[in-house]
């Protein structure tokens, strides 16, 4: 079925996560009701009249490397410069260099429909988006001025070089070199691998920010330091001049998002820019990685949605047997009714967390409020892994609610499946995220965590005298995370780590639980959804908070030999 941009449910979730403190502040002031409306609705109409129909092109036609130049996609071209021409590229990027000056959360929003349409193809824009944050934050102001204009209007593709053959997870064993030239440049040489989008035929430039040791560096992470590499070396004009020392050199044969190219990448002494201080690069880059990070969980949100929609508008016209209120449409089969209800109420919760991890975000620039900060920081990494662990769960479940068709390529059920896949490894895999938020999220003893309890717990409060049972549940749900994140504190790392995963988990139930009241108390159409998570999925909560009490002894138990034996 075509592609639907859910506006109703952005207007709605925005209002449920409170983006009215967003156009409150002087920062974000021309975000008004009416501007965001207009502005989703003609995101909208791009995501579905002109990206939607690329992707099955995308995944059928896969991009290929021809004569060192990657040959993109039928149609990707065009659909690209849509994009740029719409200005869609810099909408969160400062006026001063051409960008809108949006809020994050609304151009979450955008980027969010882009990946229900076209995810192979939004890689693009989301990688060049997070290159601006980065530049603006920490490169010199002529660095800026040559390179953020032209990102912004999609004259040139911005991509980030992390991943070496023997430094994945482990940023700190990178290898590449960076040498001073003495002329204020740096040659750069080494491999790089897993880089998306490293070249296409659609952009007249592509800028690549490398992860480099110089000389002096210290082993680990603490001697990197980001450098700003083109493919075409510009004049201090922004003119196109010489081709650097650079290359791709081949292409990864992958499971799925076949139209978005990932390279492996060559640099053999290519002409570079220091982008921050010497051996400073983790911080700039993490700029670069947070932002993808939030991004990449709505990617997850953004295959989902794709996803329950083509399952519905399936469910719904397949005829197979009796079904109990005699319609013959496997959507009154009560499994499938309830496939589809899951589908619904994680899409709901897991882009409500999304964006409230944007509004945070907002709220942090705008106000530079310490509790804002944190609380951005905090989210990040359950929006990441959250997001994109429902991408992948309600993209199965896509194909099983389709039966044997799912399982047919023709349908394109399991291009889903196989697309949002990667979303839950890249950008830091899942359990890196979990991780961190045991780890230095809670460097402040879980008083950010507290805080979202105190939310979550005084929402409750407020909805009992509508919905008591509902209310109870989360209620009870949030004073339990809360005991959890007393005890995870105070536990050794390692045994915070071991219980991670089921800690952010529960964590998202939580909050998705209190969204999914919220919204029940705001609008009673929604009733029934929020009942479905709150007392189907939330109750989850109690079981994955167990995990995290257990420490890692019984992990270690299990040693290679005996679970060889």
């Amino acid at each position: 079925m075509p592609y639907r941009a859910p506006l109703a449910d952005f207007a709605f979730l925005l209002d449920v996560v409170g983006f009215e403190k967003v156009a409150a502040t002087a920062r974000f002031a021309d975000a008004s009701p009416e501007t965001v409306t207009a502005i989703l609705a003609e995101a909208g109409k791009l995501c579905e009249t002109t990206l939607a129909p690329l992707n099955r092109a995308g995944d059928k036609t896969p991009a290929r490397l021809e004569n060192g130049v990657v040959r993109t996609s039928p149609g990707f071209a065009e659909g690209y410069r849509a994009i740029a021409e719409g200005g869609w590229i810099g909408m969160a990027a400062s006026p001063e260099f051409g960008g809108m000056g949006l809020p994050m959360s609304v151009a979450t929003c955008v980027n969010d429909m882009m990946g229900s349409a076209c995810l192979a193809l939004q890689l693009n824009p989301l990688m060049t988006q997070g290159q601006i944050e980065a530049l603006e934050h920490h490169a010199s102001d002529a660095l800026k001025a040559l390179y953020i204009p032209k990102l912004v209007s999609g004259a040139w593709c911005g991509t980030m070089n992390l991943t070496e053959p023997q430094a994945g997870s482990d940023v700190g064993a990178v290898r590449t070199r960076a040498e001073d030239r003495g002329d204020g440049t740096y040659a750069i040489t080494g491999q790089k691998i897993y880089i998306t989008w490293a070249d296409n035929d659609f952009s007249g430039n592509v800028c690549h920010l490398v992860l480099a040791r110089l000389p002096d560096g210290p082993e680990g992470t603490k001697g990197i330091s980001l450098f700003m590499v083109p493919k075409l070396i510009p004049d201090a004009d922004g003119n196109l001049g010489a081709r650097n020392d650079l290359k791709v050199v081949s292409l990864e044969h992958k499971l799925g998002l076949h139209g978005s190219p990932t390279a492996v990448m060559q640099y053999d002494g290519a002409q570079g820019w220091l982008v921050g201080k010497k051996h400073n690069g983790m911080a700039a880059m993490f700029t670069m990685m947070n932002n993808a990070r939030l991004g990449v969980g709505m990617q997850g949100v953004a295959v989902a949605e794709a996803a329950f929609q083509q399952a519905l508008a399936y469910a719904m016209e397949r005829k197979q047997g009796k079904t109990p209120l005699g319609s013959g449409a496997i959507i009154d089969h009560a499994d499938v009714r309830r496939m589809l209800a899951q589908m619904k109420a994680e899409v709901f919760s897991a882009r409500a967390i999304g964006l409230a991890c944007a509004v945070a975000i907002d709220m942090g620039r705008a106000t530079g409020a310490a509790e804002w900060l944190a609380r951005a920081a905090l989210l990040t990494p359950i929006a990441k892994a959250y997001g994109t662990d429902v991408g992948c769960e309600v993209a199965h479940l896509g194909v099983q609610v389709h039966g044997g068709m799912g399982f047919i390529e023709d349908t394109g059920a399991a291009q889903f499946a196989r697309d949002v896949r990667v979303t839950a490894i890249y950008e830091g895999t899942n359990g890196i995220q979990a991780m961190d938020l045991v780890g230095r999220k809670m460097m402040d003893q879980g008083e950010a965590a507290y805080r979202l309890c105190d939310e979550v717990q005084a929402a409750a409060e407020a909805a009992r005298a509508v919905h008591p049972d509902l209310a109870g549940a989360v209620w009870t749900a949030a004073e339990g995370l809360r005991e959890a994140t007393e005890a995870l504190v105070a536990m050794p790392m390692q045994d915070r780590f071991a219980g991670a995963v089921p800690y952010l988990r529960a964590f998202a139930r939580v909050l998705g639980g209190h969204f999914h009241l919220t919204s029940a108390v705001r609008d009673p159409a929604r009733l029934a959804l929020a009942q479905f998570a709150i007392k189907r999925l939330l109750p989850e909560y109690t079981a994955l908070l167990a995990q995290v009490r257990e420490g890692s002894a019984g992990l270690y138990a299990l040693t290679p030999e005996a679970l060889i034996a």
